[in-house]
């Protein structure tokens, strides 16, 4: 059995409330899977790999990070293109 992770973030509990409701319209529920893909996106990419670099900036070089391998999203059929389309930025 795969491993399920439960976001018990109160932000992503609001936006799963609205998906939920009965009274959510069409154009607020893509919405609602957008906004959510995001915050779900950034939970689970929150311990992906990254390097050192530096960048120069119009205040001289800054040290950062980048990820050190490309990151590909891919949905599952016809349920996941809504949170592609938010992910894939």
């Amino acid at each position: 059995m795969p491993t399920v992770f439960v976001s018990s973030h109160p932000i992503v509990q609001h936006k799963i409330a609205g998906l939920r409701d009965v009274r959510t319209g069409a154009p607020e529920f893509r919405r609602l899977v957008r906004a959510l893909s995001l915050l779900l996106a950034q939970e689970a990419t929150a311990d992906l790999p990254t390097t050192a670099s530096e960048v120069k900036t119009p205040l001289g070089m800054a040290a950062t990070r980048t990820l050190t391998d490309v990151v590909g999203i891919v949905p599952i059929l016809r349920a996941g293109l809504g949170m592609a389309t938010a992910s894939s930025s």
